[in-house]
């Protein structure tokens, strides 16, 4: 156990802040650090403020409150449900910090975790979040947490007019600026470098760290940027929300709450608000998000930064009900135009199980591309991308179902943490993988990929199979994350799939 002792103070810019009591041997912790005024009364839906000095030493034993978000209804929220889950709250403006540094001036590299969760549930204090093992890999790990729901991604016209930007919406977005910027002030007192951040995440998460690779408000805030299993359209293809369809679509809402004054909304308790109002999500808000983000990485107008970005073999196997095979085909239809009959001889719909099959691959396929896409813009600007394909398929317990290579189900890998609690929806076991000899090699393997992304911008390093840069459409290829670490070589059939994908989008874009 580390001491708490002055030598391990850490000074931050509001105050002397001391290691958790528990912190394990080797690696300090840092939980429960402010990096936001709380976002209540006359703050809610503000950006955050600045954080108020404290005197004394704050201790870092607890972790903060988790922003507001609902139990898991009929299966876990890992950031609520377990039995030493932080209370929700809107005062959950709080990071937390792992550091392996003994002294300010380690100048490790920094991660910066941006959790996911559809944009309504989420905690940095999510025990598969933990960053004991990534500190022991020798970067400074950084999570933090962000506003949900109606809380993080409200439009209101009267907001929009009070920010001083004509702006609202991206409520999560400012909160991950700020925690960014208390990065930049504060992470080398942990040992960090704050000249060298990677931000990453997954689903949402990785979402929300393209849209900051997009937005012109995290210049030189973080040098590299991992996604995973979403980039800025989200999951799929699809046009961003702009900032007046969603005050439009919140003063249709359904609940006569929307229609309320700022003023009136802002007395509201947290209960009515969380039921009473909806989220957006990342929306283009003409500041933090200044436009449809598919505009901005077309004309090269994104930060110029590395990138290591991805998606699963089997993202799509939570779906469990898939369409009928005529709700499949008018779904194609409508969607695809022109395009349908070339699109249903890759994704057939002869029965309603062909048709279930075919939306699971395409859901997959459309991600993929989605990876694909961000890797070549990135490229295009000369920077370093890496694209990963993950392939394995993590063990389940009896009785339970295998989703094999599915959603999330790479996070427990990237973390080299499988002991913990998984994260919707993922329903491998912890107690097998963490048991296997085989499975903490892989975790060993895919972490320090990623570690060696966040220190030099190539995730190649000693001992590992070679993972080639991304360098074009042509030529580019993923890296499969698997039993075994093989670059994939795409057929004809990929090229078709890719191509089909490219026209669709090629015609969203010049519908702007």
């Amino acid at each position: 156990m580390l001491p708490a002792a002055s030598t391990d103070l850490v000074r931050t810019d509001a105050g002397l802040i001391a290691p958790a009591a528990n912190s394990p041997e080797g690696v300090r912790v840092f939980r429960g650090i402010p990096f936001g005024a709380p976002p209540l009364g006359p703050l809610r839906w503000k950006a955050p403020q600045p954080v108020a000095h404290w005197d004394g030493v704050r201790k870092g034993d607890t972790f903060g409150p988790v922003c507001v978000q609902p139990k898991g209804v009929g299966r876990l929220n890992v950031s609520v449900d377990m039995p030493d889950s932080p209370r929700a709250d809107e005062d959950c403006l709080y990071l937390n910090v792992w550091t392996g540094a003994t002294r300010a001036t380690g100048q490790r590299p920094v991660m910066v975790w941006i959790f996911g969760g559809a944009y309504t549930e989420g905690a940095g204090s999510s025990r598969h979040n933990d960053g004991e093992a990534l500190a022991r890999k020798g970067v400074v790990l950084v999570t933090f947490n962000y506003r949900l729901g109606p809380f993080g991604f409200f439009s209101h016209p009267e907001l929009t007019r009070e920010s001083g930007h004509y702006a609202s919406g991206n409520q999560a977005v400012l909160d991950a600026l700020a925690a960014l910027a208390w990065v930049q002030k504060n992470v080398a007192a942990f040992g960090g470098d704050p000249d060298n951040v990677t931000i990453f995440g997954e689903s949402a998460g990785a979402s929300l760290s393209a849209g900051l690779v997009g937005s012109p408000l995290s210049k030189d805030l973080f040098r590299r940027a991992i996604s995973e299993s979403g980039a800025w359209m989200g999951l799929s293809m699809a046009p961003m929300r702009s900032r007046a369809s969603a005050e439009a679509a919140a003063g249709r809402s359904a609940s006569p709450m929307a229609s309320l004054g700022l003023a009136e909304l802002r007395g509201k308790s947290t209960d009515e608000i969380s039921k009473g109002l909806r989220g957006a999500g990342m929306i283009a808000d003409g500041w933090a998000v200044p436009e449809d983000l598919s505009l901005t990485f077309a004309a090269g107008r994104q930060n110029a930064v590395d990138v290591l970005v991805g998606s699963n073999k089997d993202e799509g196997s939570f779906i469990l009900r898939g369409p009928t095979a005529e709700q499949w085909v008018a779904r194609v239809r409508s969607r695809w135009a022109d395009l349908a009959d070339a699109y249903l001889g890759l994704y057939p719909a002869g029965s309603d199980a062909e048709a279930a099959r075919s939306s699971e691959a395409a859901f997959r396929d459309e991600m993929a591309w989605h990876m694909r896409l961000y890797a070549q813009a990135q490229a295009k600007l000369g920077n370093q991308a890496y694209l990963y394909y993950f392939t394995h398929e993590p063990p389940a317990d009896p009785g339970t179902p295998n989703l094999r290579a599915t959603h999330t189900a790479e996070i427990p890998y990237v973390f080299n943490n499988l002991k913990a609690a998984r994260v919707y929806p993922d329903t491998s076991s912890p107690g097998i993988t963490s048991a296997s000899d085989s499975e903490r090699r892989l975790a060993d393997i895919v972490s320090s990929y990623f570690v060696n992304f966040a220190r030099t911008g190539n995730p190649n390093g000693k001992g590992l199979p070679v993972w080639p840069a991304y360098r074009d459409k042509a030529t580019g290829r993923a890296m499969m994350l698997g039993d075994t670490q093989q670059v994939k070589n795409e057929d004809a059939g990929d090229a078709a799939r890719w191509a089909l994908y490219d026209a669709l989008y090629a015609k969203q874009l010049s519908a702007k």
